[in-house]
């Protein structure tokens, strides 16, 4: 299959996602622990207003939304002393064959106090494990910033037992359709940040790892009120990857879609339409930062490179002496950075170590 023979995203075994999980345990804060009524309150039930951007126009038109409203629930799952974490759920904008996918569903983790706090949508991995996102999410709320994990369709709850529908999915068109899904769910997931009180709507973004990382990066192209977007393991020029990658997956997928009387050029215009480098040049402006692999086998450096070309070279672009996979022993350092990111202080390159 094209998705795993190029991306190879769900490689991620367990074992890696224990190693990130605990890496990224950090000492406690030092200071006195804020009591549970520093929070502020999280109705289990509401409505929440979707106003189109100021430039919706501008918005490449498969990501476009009216001004309307959406319900939500949400209940708590765990309560801290630091942070709490929320079940969130919402309907999303598009409605698929597969009932179950059209919810989405998320975990807001709050911090302590009443903000006003920057906010990330943090999004998951291609394997479908959550841990990894997760940790990130709990990470950020440590350190006051609010973060919605966002599951992506047909993951987790969203996915019927016995349906073969994938968000990556070997027929690029399910691909393209999957991946929409995803930017309209991340939109309707920013405005629910956004009108929290304790969020500042002017300090929203988004993150990801691999996939994530991806996604982050077509997600904000569509959601300008996104200024934030950091980049981990994530790339672009999808076309070019599959049709150059030699694994026997990717030359037998390249033989069928030929059998198929399909040629390079029409894969390609096919997936450009969800490829963050199609829409680089949205992101210019914004504050971005990239996390690139300089070993990566699964999002190649080009692929990175390209990404951060579109954008006019204009993010920051830091490279770690890694591979996809041995990247893991940079998370302690890459979760502070992604930290100071979000808070605004200034970043500078970490060194391996």
């Amino acid at each position: 299959m094209w998705q795993r023979s190029v991306l190879k995203l769900g490689r991620w075994v367990a074992v890696a996602v224990v190693v990130w999980s605990s890496a990224a345990r950090l000492p406690a804060d030092e200071g006195p622990a804020k009591p549970v009524s520093a929070f502020t309150d999280v109705p289990a039930a509401g409505k929440v207003e979707f106003r189109p951007a100021a430039l919706e126009t501008s918005i490449p038109e498969r990501f476009r939304l009216t001004g309307h409203e959406f319900d939500f629930q949400s209940q708590l799952a765990h309560g801290g002393e630091k942070f709490r974490m929320f079940r969130v759920t919402f309907p999303s904008p598009v409605k698929t064959a597969v009932e179950e996918n059209n919810t989405v569903h998320a975990e807001y983790f709050q911090p302590a106090g009443t903000g006003p706090f920057p906010a990330a949508v943090v999004l998951h991995i291609l394997g479908g494990d959550f841990v990894l996102a997760e940790t990130v999410a709990s990470h950020l709320a440590r350190n006051g910033i609010a973060a919605l994990f966002v599951k992506m369709p047909y993951y987790g709850p969203r996915r019927r037992p016995g349906v073969s529908n994938r968000m990556i999915s070997e027929d690029p068109h399910e691909t393209v359709q999957g991946m929409t899904q995803a930017v309209l769910d991340i939109r309707r997931a920013a405005a629910w940040l956004a009108a929290r009180s304790e969020v500042d709507p002017e300090r929203l973004g988004i993150t990801g790892i691999s996939l994530g990382g991806i996604m982050s990066a077509l997600a904000a192209s569509g959601e300008p009120r996104l200024k934030s977007v950091a980049v981990f393991l994530g790339g672009g020029n999808f076309a070019d990857l599959i049709w150059s990658n030699d694994t026997r997956q990717a030359q037998e997928f390249r033989k069928r879609w030929v059998a198929a009387g399909g040629t390079p050029e029409s894969f390609k215009e096919i997936v450009q339409q969800v490829d963050p480098v199609t829409y680089g040049k949205l992101l210019k402006g914004r504050r971005v930062l990239m996390i690139a692999a300089r070993n990566d086998e699964v999002v190649p450096p080009a692929s990175a490179t390209a990404l951060w070309e579109s954008i006019d070279r204009e993010p920051e672009l830091v490279w770690i002496d890694a591979g996809h996979y041995t990247a893991i022993k940079f998370l302690p350092q890459e979760l502070i950075r992604l930290d100071m990111f979000f808070n605004g202080k200034i970043v500078k390159p970490v060194e391996a170590k």
